[in-house]
């Protein structure tokens, strides 16, 4: 059974919701892809580079985020 014998089986107080369902289905399917990542920050700690090891960095913004 095809979904439009399907939907004729329902009440038509239904119909209207399975239109909204529909529309909601119709623009998610056409959003948008997200922005493209800007990588403006990369080389933003260079200056740190000789002072810290990754593995302290990594220690030290799991100290910040507590």
């Amino acid at each position: 059974m095809g979904i439009e014998e399907k939907i004729k089986q329902l009440p038509p107080e239904l119909h209207r919701e399975v239109e909204d369902y529909v529309d909601f289905l119709l623009q998610k399917a056409k959003k948008k892809p997200g922005k493209k990542l800007k990588l403006d920050w990369i080389g933003g700690l260079k200056e740190y580079r000789d002072k810290y090891t990754s593995l302290e960095l990594q220690k030290k913004a799991l100290e910040w985020r507590d």
